[in-house]
């Protein structure tokens, strides 16, 4: 049985109380009604007797739980690579996950192979830590979003099940029929109206820090690929899909009140809607889960803020060339050279915004642009190689970067390119990665906000970075978020 996240006793308490905070963590299943429910769930509060606990949405329909329509579970966030020690289970489930979001189906032996284990074995720890089989938890993740697609968008059904992996609609239906005991149309038809949420509905665990969130995102934000207007972040996408090139734009507004991010995106991404939410829940960070990660930066040199989040990548190489591009600058200046790398390469495009006007250049592009032309945009040299070996690895498979790639061969095939030393492989792994722990220890901002400086004394970099990596040892596995809560400090201050 998979380590439950509290007993039975506290969940229902949560579910009486309506917690937020349990929010993705614990789900009930009502016997009663043959539902299960987030423990946000408005309904009225079923007798004790009646509710079932279970820590994952695959384990409740396992049980033979159907989801909610009023509560939605299929919105609630998620547990993240950082909520647990189980990460070779976890990151197959990412795997699964990013498989039946982006749309392009994954073959078990095929994830076992890239996590270097055979399949038999990936199925005996997967089953461990899940409580389910792979296949099983496969099926969860593509039904529930159908579900959410069929309930936030105005998609015709046969679009739906493509969209959720299904190769046939008549799979789809049957799938969703045993399972859930209605047909989709049914739920078209039944559930609330399209476009009456305004938008595809995704959910957080509070605290969040919100302004910490938006005024990081708006410190950084690309002219003509990114901007953030009050508690909204808008931004063009360049994504393959089943090899071809699609261009658009998505818009995530924060709603702090309900907890949720309201995410609309161009009618060119609608083949793509599952991955367009799980980049959304990666790089707003959504599935944190702030009663770990809050009492240990407690422990930081500086106040408290509640809810911090580590910002994380719409797009893994474009994060990779913003960090070797801010070597050794500041954010203002790194900002400055990518948006002439983004005039003099990105494709332009229309939207219904008037600050969103082209993408960022795929790898393949930068990998073959003259360094020449690089550097006539005041890239030096050296980092002109560094974009480009880049380039060139993540246009040719050899480098991939998302959420679930591995994290030490990540890390050592970065450190093996030119001009990409620790600091550029540590970030890296932190946005892009979305490794927890990441730890840049020559960062400058880090040892200008945790060492006091000595007038007329030049510091010593590689003693201040030991000072910096012993002090932070209180703050594992959580370095990563401190990172983020000490360059808030410097940047704010400034």
């Amino acid at each position: 049985m998979a380590f439950m996240l509290i007993d039975a006793d506290a969940a229902y308490q949560a579910f009486c109380a309506r917690d937020a905070r349990f929010d993705g963590r614990v789900f009930v299943g009502v016997t009663s009604t043959g539902v299960y429910c987030r423990p946000v769930c408005r309904v009225r509060v079923p007798l004790r007797k009646n509710c079932r606990f279970f820590d994952t949405r695959a384990k409740a329909e396992a049980a033979a739980f159907r989801p909610c329509m009023k509560c939605r579970p299929e919105i609630a966030p998620g547990l993240s690579l950082m909520d647990s020690s189980r990460t070779l289970a976890d990151t197959a489930a990412q795997l699964i996950e990013q498989a039946v979001h982006s749309g392009q189906a994954q073959s078990l032996p095929t994830i076992a192979a890239k996590l270097g284990v055979t399949d038999r074995h990936l199925r005996r720890i997967f089953s461990d830590a899940h409580g389910v089989a792979p296949l099983a938890y496969l099926t969860t993740q593509r039904l529930l979003l159908a579900k959410q697609l069929l309930t936030d968008t105005p998609l015709p059904v046969t679009q739906v099940a493509l969209a959720s992996g299904f190769a046939s609609l008549r799979r789809f239906n049957a799938a969703f029929l045993q399972r859930y005991r209605f047909n989709p149309s049914r739920l078209r038809r039944e559930g609330a109206a399209p476009g009456t949420e305004q938008g595809l509905v995704l959910a957080y665990r509070p605290p969040y820090d919100v302004a910490g969130v938006i005024g990081f995102f708006a410190r950084r934000a690309m002219a003509g690929v990114e901007e953030v207007e009050g508690l909204t972040l808008r931004r063009t996408i360049a994504w393959a899909h089943k090899g071809q090139p699609i261009h658009g734009w998505i818009s995530a507004r924060f709603v702090p009140e309900k907890n949720q991010v309201l995410v609309n995106a161009s009618d060119s991404l609608s083949p793509l809607l599952g991955a367009t939410l799980q980049r959304v829940r990666q790089a707003l960070d959504l599935d944190a889960d702030p009663e770990r990660i809050d009492p240990v930066m407690a422990a930081l040199p500086l106040p408290v803020i509640g809810g911090l989040r580590l910002p994380g990548a719409f797009d893994g190489f474009e994060m990779g060339v913003r960090v070797i591009l801010g070597q050794q600058v500041t954010v203002k200046a790194a900002r400055t050279l990518v948006q002439r790398l983004v005039h003099r390469f990105g494709q332009p495009i229309q939207t219904p915004f008037p600050g969103l006007t082209r993408v960022f250049p795929d790898a393949a592009t930068l990998a073959a642009a003259d360094p020449e032309v690089i550097g006539r945009l005041g890239i030096v040299r050296q980092r002109v190689r560094a974009l480009q070996a880049l380039a060139s690895t993540v246009s040719s498979g050899e480098i991939v970067l998302h959420p679930g790639a591995p994290l030490q061969d990540t890390l050592d095939s970065l450190r093996a390119l030119p001009g990409v030393g620790d600091w550029t492989a540590q970030v890296i792994a932190m946005r892009t990665l979305a490794w927890p722990d990441a730890w840049p220890a020559s960062d400058i901002g880090l040892m200008n906000a945790l060492l006091p400086s000595v007038p007329g004394i030049k510091p010593n970099r590689a003693q201040q970075a030991r000072q910096i990596t012993e002090q932070a040892q209180a703050w594992r596995p959580w370095r990563a978020y401190a990172v983020m809560r000490l360059w808030h400090f410097v940047e704010t201050k400034e």
